[in-house]
């Protein structure tokens, strides 16, 4: 018996409406730590309907800026490794990243919802400060997932219409 897709996302959905808010963190901390592309809005856009949107919005936030962090720690490892051979071209950016004040470069990568992990890489690799690392991608995700938490709470019903008439 083959499944489609969108029965596969309702009982994925299904799943993590049980956990709450449990799951919701469980599940963007590993989308966010892991290399595996994972559409944490859809889940954050979903369980904004179901939840308390502004809830949801808090932890989806926090531990997918925890996961990310994984990344960052990652590149301040591979820093030793770099910093040898390119100790010169790493000051030099790690300079401009204060210089131009990079947090609100970073706020704005949080605010996509696209994968930040060579940022977040690099941004260890460059040793930039790490708590206007984590600030600022805490805010960018908080404004986003706010977005489309609350957007998923106001919406959700008339998406469910949608797909009962294309199913």
């Amino acid at each position: 018996m083959a499944i489609s897709l969108i029965d596969f996302l309702f009982e994925i959905f299904a799943f993590l409406d049980k956990l709450g808010y449990v799951g919701l963190a469980i599940t963007s901390l590993l989308s966010s730590a892991l290399f595996i592309p994972f559409p944490l809005p859809v889940i954050v856009f979903t369980m904004g309907a179901n939840m308390n949107p502004i809830l949801v919005a808090i932890i989806a936030s926090l531990f997918s800026t925890i996961g990310s962090s994984v990344k960052y720690l990652l590149g301040l490892g591979g820093k030793e490794i770099l910093q040898k051979k390119y100790e010169k071209e790493i000051t030099k950016v790690r300079q401009a990243f204060e210089r131009y004040n990079f947090f609100w470069w970073l706020f704005a990568v949080g605010l996509t919802p696209f994968p930040d992990d060579p940022v977040s890489i690099f941004c260890g690799i460059v040793k930039y400060d790490f708590k206007k690392y984590f600030l600022s991608m805490l805010l960018g995700r908080l404004v986003l997932y706010t977005i489309v938490s609350v957007a998923g709470y106001y919406s959700i019903s008339s998406l469910v219409k949608i797909i009962n008439v294309i199913t």
